[in-house]
């Protein structure tokens, strides 16, 4: 295993050329024309996944200029409310064009953050911030692909609001990225790719709603799917609140979800946090997962609400929303599907076996996805689902990474795909939340 990252990594090393110094600044996004929409067609009008406008930049790792050339595209997508939004997609050419190998993979970036100047686009166009580092990381994951010829496509998934854990929103805007990766003849992509949909944990979001959404929001790209492979996997958010409240490293990522998810369905939810809860909504809306990381240990929701709120079931809009955001609940992918997922969250300082939650890796709950899996499988989907019991979140990578990356490439070729539908035991239920009266 660890000659087989080592190789990778090297690949990474293999695609820079490092510049004699740092790339220039680059306008943030907010400050940066190319993200504006400025045609006289009003957005709504215009089709989902229409190219709006191009440009080719090199791909950059933390600042530095790579020999690799990335297309990026405006293009327009939908919110989860179903209103018109633009976004942007990054759209990295192979270092070399290979005859049979004009396919392309949909990576989905695990970024994470409150911040749209730490979207990937950003990052790949040369501009650096610290929770925008992440992208340079992810070039481990994104090399193998890039080596073998493969077209990789990152969207900004989170959109240009930055509604981090907006499950919904993530898939259409990888969908939309898709439809303009094609219709752009900048990207040299043929009518004839296929495309294969690939994350790990934030980028699992990314990926498995854009499984799910495909056959209804975009059937010309189901059309296109050949599989997903997806790690680490946020199922039903509710349960994730309650298995990472408390615990020493994770517990950060509670309001922060809270945060993108309010964002996204345009609601305000201040009016049930406390003081302190105010006070972390102030200091939380604009960081990234990097910001927050480690830095609240031991926070509850009780500590973020009033106590008239003892739980966040106690909150009618919150249930409303959150019930919306649960994988399953939106479609059924009709792609096979590969899914990794960790067990041992202790390593990661989050106690396991809350009544209802379960074992997870740490942030994620293997109950869900594992219920997910199964709830596929009955619905013809085929699964191969793997649990690692004594990985956590980030150790999970190690095993998940060249297994799925196997896994996805062989499913351009006529190799059927494996599945294990009839081992996966039970998990948690997925069912919505009950509303309560009144």
């Amino acid at each position: 295993m660890r000659v087989r990252l080592r190789a990778v990594a090297f690949m990474v090393v293999s695609l820079v050329l490092v510049a004699p110094s740092v790339a220039s600044a680059v306008p943030r996004p907010s400050l940066d024309p190319f993200y504006a929409y400025t045609g006289s067609t009003p957005l709504e009008d215009i089709a989902p996944g229409t190219v709006l406008q191009t440009r080719t930049v090199p791909y950059h790792l933390a600042g530095v200029k790579s020999r690799i050339q990335a297309v990026q595209i405006l293009y327009r997508s939908t919110g989860i409310l179903g209103n018109a939004t633009t976004n942007v997609t990054s759209i990295l050419k192979p270092p070399t064009r290979r005859a049979n190998v004009p396919h392309v993979i949909a990576y989905g970036s695990f970024y994470d953050s409150l911040n749209r100047n730490d979207q990937p686009s950003y990052a790949i166009a040369g501009g650096v911030t610290f929770g925008g580092l992440v992208n340079t990381i992810e070039a481990v994951l994104i090399a193998p692909f890039l080596n073998r010829g493969y077209t990789v496509a990152v969207a900004d998934t989170q959109g240009q609001e930055a509604n981090f854990a907006a499950g919904p929103e993530y898939g259409m805007n990888t969908l939309d990225g898709l439809r303009a990766a094609f219709g752009a003849p900048e990207t040299g992509i043929t009518d004839a790719a296929k495309v294969g949909l690939y994350g790990y944990s934030g980028g699992a979001i990314a990926t498995e709603w854009a499984a799910e959404l495909a056959p209804e929001y975009a059937p010309d790209v189901n059309a296109r799917l050949v599989g997903a492979a997806m790690g680490g996997v946020l199922v039903k958010p509710s349960t994730n609140l309650h298995y990472v409240e408390g615990s020493q490293f994770w517990a950060g990522v509670m309001p922060m979800a809270i945060i993108g998810a309010a964002r996204s369905f345009r609601v305000d939810l201040k009016q049930y946090l406390s003081p302190y809860g105010e006070r972390v909504y102030e200091r939380m809306k604009d960081d990234s997962i990097a910001d927050v990381l480690g830095r609240y240990p031991g926070l509850t929701w009780k500590k973020l609400a009033k106590p008239e709120y003892p739980e966040p079931e106690d909150v009618p809009i919150y249930v409303e929303k959150v019930n919306q955001l649960i994988m399953g609940s939106r479609g059924t992918p009709t792609i096979p599907l590969y899914i990794g997922q960790g067990a041992r969250g202790e390593l990661e300082g989050t106690k396991g076996n809350k009544p209802g939650v379960g074992k997870g890796d740490g942030v994620m709950v293997a109950g869900d996805v594992r219920q997910l899996a199964r709830e596929y499988c009955d619905r013809g989907v085929s699964v191969d689902y793997r649990q690692y019991n004594g990985a956590s979140h980030v150790t999970a990578v190690a095993t998940w990474l060249p297994a799925s990356t196997g896994w996805l490439l062989k499913r351009f070729t006529d190799a059927p795909a494996s599945e294990n539908c009839a081992t996966i035991t039970p998990g948690n239920s997925l069912a919505p939340i009950p509303q309560q009266a009144g």
